[in-house]
């Protein structure tokens, strides 16, 4: 027999079922309703582990949204999920320059990813920026790369790709720079990650 639930319900019930299945475990307060909304999205219970969080970080991203801060992915699909009603009510924009003809013809002309030339624009942006990626190990590179060139200082990384080439060593090299973030350590995470962790900080502003 299946429960019927209320539409409007269906989330409440995960996460209270998310809860049961924690048991005992305690998370940090500060991040647990983000390692839920995670755990929410995947059905993956590893995510209490994999996710590290630098002193603060959700505190400081819910702030740098407050103030009106963008959002920067490296895939459509990320941007697609964050919930830009309530962005766009905060003075925020998402962005994702993937797709641009300009970019896609400056990284053949370069030899380089378009992941690089994307995170290379989004610098560019006179506005504070999140950077929330979820597939390219590359971005998470050249964001390493500007910012110790001082062409950009991120609000906060979300650092989530997913993958097996550099995927472990960008998330650890970001983790080694002066910068907030939140970063799913190993081989997983995904567009659908990243785009959780916006909406965490998010929902905590508005509900």
């Amino acid at each position: 027999m299946f429960d019927i639930v209320k539409p409007m319900d269906i989330e409440k019930r995960s996460f209270e079922i998310i809860t049961e299945l924690l048991g005992d475990r305690k998370l940090a307060p500060e991040n647990e309703l983000v390692i839920k909304r995670v755990i929410h999205t995947t059905a993956d219970f590893e995510y209490v582990d994999n996710l590290a969080f630098s002193p603060d970080a959700v505190a400081k991203g819910i702030e740098a949204l407050k103030s009106g801060c963008h959002i920067v992915t490296d895939t459509s699909m990320a941007m697609s999920g964050i919930n830009k009603t309530i962005l766009g009510k905060l003075g925020g924009q998402a962005h994702c320059f993937i797709a641009d003809p300009d970019v896609a013809e400056e990284a053949k002309a370069r030899g380089i990813t378009r992941s690089i030339v994307s995170m290379e624009k989004a610098a560019k942006l006179d506005k504070s920026c999140i950077f929330a990626v979820g597939n390219a190990p590359t971005a998470l590179i050249a964001l390493h790369d500007l910012m110790a060139t001082g062409k950009v200082k991120p609000a906060l990384i979300i650092g989530v790709p997913v993958g097996f080439v550099n995927v472990v060593e960008s998330k650890e090299l970001i983790m080694t720079d002066d910068v907030p973030y939140i970063v799913a350590r190993g081989r997983k995470g995904g567009s659908n990650v990243a785009a959780a962790i916006c909406n965490a900080m998010l929902y905590q502003i508005t509900r």
